[in-house]
């Protein structure tokens, strides 16, 4: 039996950053003798105030709270043989945690899968942008044993501060994510997008794009955002979906074309392509912007669409809206693409072999 501290800032099934990346390994990993404690800072309380506009003195509470309690992990670190980090130790912009993880004769192991050296705070919180220091990344690497980073890109920006590091793509689970077309609304085209609040700001570059597809197609379209229900738009008429664990698969399968459009920036480029691997999991055709590892994961053309300009990305909505055969052909493309090269059964025997690795080093 070896025992593993799980650091991360959410609670399990909440964050899709731990959903992808590690929790839904956790059950295989605990068949071959690995028992996972978790601890996170944030409870669903402190969650939604945390991300929320204001609340100065709620935060400060949270920023407080979640300290003591990496300081109570602390003292624990020596009774385990593994600790897993996800992204980083605390919310503040120090390394001191990661340093204690590593002295403490547990191996770590870090774990990305954005670019988290680049500052990019949620809308409810850029007034403490400064606190975070994103900058540490670069410490938190070389605190660790072993780096699983989710793309070729991420990696390069660790290998300068580790020289262990792991490429694991994340994944989705192809039994879990399935097609079910019967779901789709047989009179209207829902045109959607799944993601978080921190995120609607790249899903809004689409905008221009899809006002003028509601004024070509008039009524035969229907455009949804399955992330909060808060969401609004004045001009696009959008159903906004709160994201749920038990409806996801379900909000995904009502799509008939899913949207990742992503600015071409150094941010962009370290994004692992998690939005438009749930939508091809689930046989909707995915259109993406030509950055980062979606030009990895999409054939133009083939199992998905990769676009650069609006003029693009109107030729290829107004093209699939038009063809419903069109439609089907790239979703099953697309969701073979995710059995074949990106769902959970092709890594788990590679996290087995990182962490069957870890529990060694004592």
């Amino acid at each position: 039996m070896a025992n593993v501290l799980i650091l991360c800032a959410h609670r399990p099934k909440r964050s899709p950053s731990q959903r992808y990346r590690f929790e839904q390994y956790l059950s295989f990993l605990e068949e071959y003798g690995f028992k996972f404690t978790y601890s996170y800072l944030l409870n669903e309380k402190d969650d939604e105030l945390f991300y929320s506009k204001g609340n100065f003195l709620n935060k400060v509470f949270i920023l407080i709270k979640s300290v003591l309690i990496r300081f109570k992990d602390s003292f624990k670190f020596k009774k385990y043989d593994i600790i897993f980090i996800q992204r980083e130790a605390s919310f503040l912009g120090t390394s001191y945690f990661e340093k204690l993880a590593f002295k403490s004769g547990a191996h770590v192991i870090f774990d990305f899968d954005d670019s988290i050296w680049l500052a990019d705070t949620s809308p409810g919180n850029k007034k403490w942008e400064w606190i975070k220091k994103p900058e540490k990344f670069y410490k938190n690497i070389s605190y660790a044993h072993t780096v699983i980073a989710g793309n070729n890109y991420l990696a390069e920006k660790a290998r300068p501060y580790s020289n262990n590091v792991i490429v694991i793509p994340t994944t989705i689970n192809s039994e879990w994510h399935t097609p079910k077309i019967e779901l789709r609304n047989k009179k209207l085209i829902t045109i959607g997008w799944s993601g978080s609040i921190s995120t609607i700001k790249h899903f809004e570059l689409l905008i221009p794009v899809l006002i003028q597809l509601q004024e070509k197609y008039k009524n035969q379209l229907k455009f949804k955002v399955i992330g909060s229900k808060f969401y609004k738009h004045p001009t696009l008429n959008i159903e906004a979906i709160e994201w749920k664990e038990n409806t996801e698969v379900n909000e995904l399968n009502s799509l008939d074309i899913g949207l990742m459009p992503l600015p071409n920036d150094e941010w962009a480029n370290g994004k692992c392509g998690l939005k438009g691997l749930s939508y091809m999991a689930c046989g909707v055709p995915a259109v993406m912007s030509a950055v980062g590892v979606n030009k990895d994961i999409i054939k133009n053309g083939e199992n998905g669409f990769l676009v650069n300009t609006d003029e693009e990305w109107f030729t290829i909505l107004s093209s699939l809206i038009e063809n419903p055969e069109l439609r089907t052909e790239i979703g099953m493309k697309g969701r073979e693409t995710v059995v074949n090269e990106y769902c959970v059964k092709s890594y788990r025997d590679k996290y087995l072999e990182v962490f069957q690795h870890a529990k060694s080093f004592r």
